[in-house]
């Protein structure tokens, strides 16, 4: 097993590569093989996830192995579902073949699709044998994945009657579902919100067209954090690449660090980080729409020894791991217990929340972060480093899913990282 040592910069003061945006990637990729684009993709991520749809599409094996990436598992099981003449088995890691897929085949079998299950029912591996759907109208509940939702609306201008999407109760994640529309309008499908809860897409074709994918915001989360947590009072961060008027919901990590005493200021080639000031009140948010960046706001409070409760965790017991738990036992380790709770909301539905209510227990003695097969974990933790003065975190390799770069871009930042 490897292990880094993590030992952070006397000063805060660089210009950060972030890699391209593995969510706008993985939708780019879907939509442009199902165009029949010759124009390849500009500024593909370069990450694991983005990695294995490049090969799956580009090969189109018998068996394809996605590995540990779930976006793959889902827009590529509804992307192969429309490829008559095509047989394929979908499968990944053992985790990944523990995750539910049941509500995405279900929802393809009710529009045409032919599925089978080759283990255990209800999760990969998948037998996909291709064929044109019908299409047609089709409920789902509001909270099941934004990438069963945006798996069905991408493929869903191939299908004969096109696709009438309904979603019953509240939405998660519904800045991903806008993602997914915008690039398919930009290929020239017809696909819009027509009501609160209602989306439709008609049969018109995709176009080829030219594409450029920005870079990644959930990455700059990691960034928000080290300016968050830094003691240097002149800490600078640059992120070229990334814009105001983003397609990514995870960009709303410029407002949710903004109280956690970070300024960001649009400059001509992305944004710019610095310290702010910063409220002591206790931070309450939902992250409902920005699952992703709980463990990066959490162990931020944390770090600042700020009270905190953050709702709208549903999805993260689903994840790589279960986010929930593994944050619990890892900040425990560190002597911050979390408590999570389900809270019932006026209209009858549960919150999931997890919070701290800001009382320390006693830390381990040279305590290591395990990192649980999720990047997610390992990226968030490494800046503890830089109130601790030092962390280490076990399978570092792990970032590799989403930001392969992270640990090179950390000893150009001043970082210094060794392996023990």
């Amino acid at each position: 097993m490897t292990t880094y040592k993590v030992f952070p910069p006397h000063r805060l003061l660089c210009t950060v590569s972030l890699p391209a945006s593995k969510s706008i990637s993985n939708r780019a990729l879907i939509i442009n093989a199902l165009s029949g684009s010759t124009c390849p993709l500009q500024n593909v991520s370069d990450c694991d996830d983005t990695r294995v749809m490049v090969e799956a599409l580009g090969t189109m094996p018998p068996v394809i192995d996605i590995m540990a990436a779930g976006t793959a598992m889902r827009f590529l099981t509804a992307y192969l579902s429309t490829m008559p003449g095509h047989i394929h088995t979908i499968t990944g890691t053992e985790r990944m073949q523990h995750r539910p897929i049941e509500v995405l085949v279900e929802a393809l079998r009710s529009l045409g699709a032919e599925i089978e299950y080759a283990g255990e029912e209800g999760f990969p591996p998948l037998r996909i044998t291709g064929r044109r759907l019908v299409g047609g109208k089709l409920s789902l509940p509001g909270n099941v994945s934004s990438q069963y939702i945006s798996a069905l609306l991408m493929i869903a201008p191939t299908m004969k009657y096109g696709l009438e999407l309904t979603l019953v109760g509240g939405i998660i994640s519904r800045p991903y579902i806008d993602m997914t529309l915008a690039i398919m309008t930009r290929y020239g499908a017809r696909a819009a919100w027509t009501d609160e809860n209602v989306l439709k897409v008609e049969p018109v074709t995709y176009r080829p067209v030219p594409f450029m994918i920005e870079n990644d915001w959930s990455a700059a989360s990691y960034w928000y954090q080290m300016v968050a947590i830094s003691p240097d009072a002149q800490a600078c961060v640059e992120l070229p690449g990334l814009f105001a008027e983003s397609t990514q919901g995870d960009s709303a990590v410029a407002r949710l660090f903004e109280p956690l005493g970070v300024s960001t200021e649009y400059v001509e080639s992305g944004v710019r980080l610095t310290k702010g000031a910063a409220s002591r009140e206790t931070v309450t948010e939902s992250l409902l729409s920005q699952p992703d960046l709980a463990q990066t706001l959490v162990v931020t409070c944390a770090m600042q020894n700020r009270p905190f409760t953050f709702g709208g965790l549903q999805t993260l017991r689903i994840k790589e791991t279960d986010r929930i738990a593994a944050l619990q036992k890892e900040l425990a380790k560190l002597g911050y217990p979390l408590r999570d709770r389900q809270v019932e909301l006026p209209d009858g539905k549960t919150d999931l929340q997890l919070l701290w209510d800001g009382k320390r227990t006693a830390e381990l003695p040279a305590p290591r972060i395990a990192t649980y097969e999720d990047h997610r974990m390992a990226m968030a933790f490494a800046p503890c480093a830089l109130v601790r003065g030092s962390i280490e975190i076990d399978h570092p390799e792990v970032v590799t899913k989403s930001y392969p770069g992270y640990w090179d871009t950390l000893r150009r930042a001043g970082f210094q990282i060794t392996e023990v």
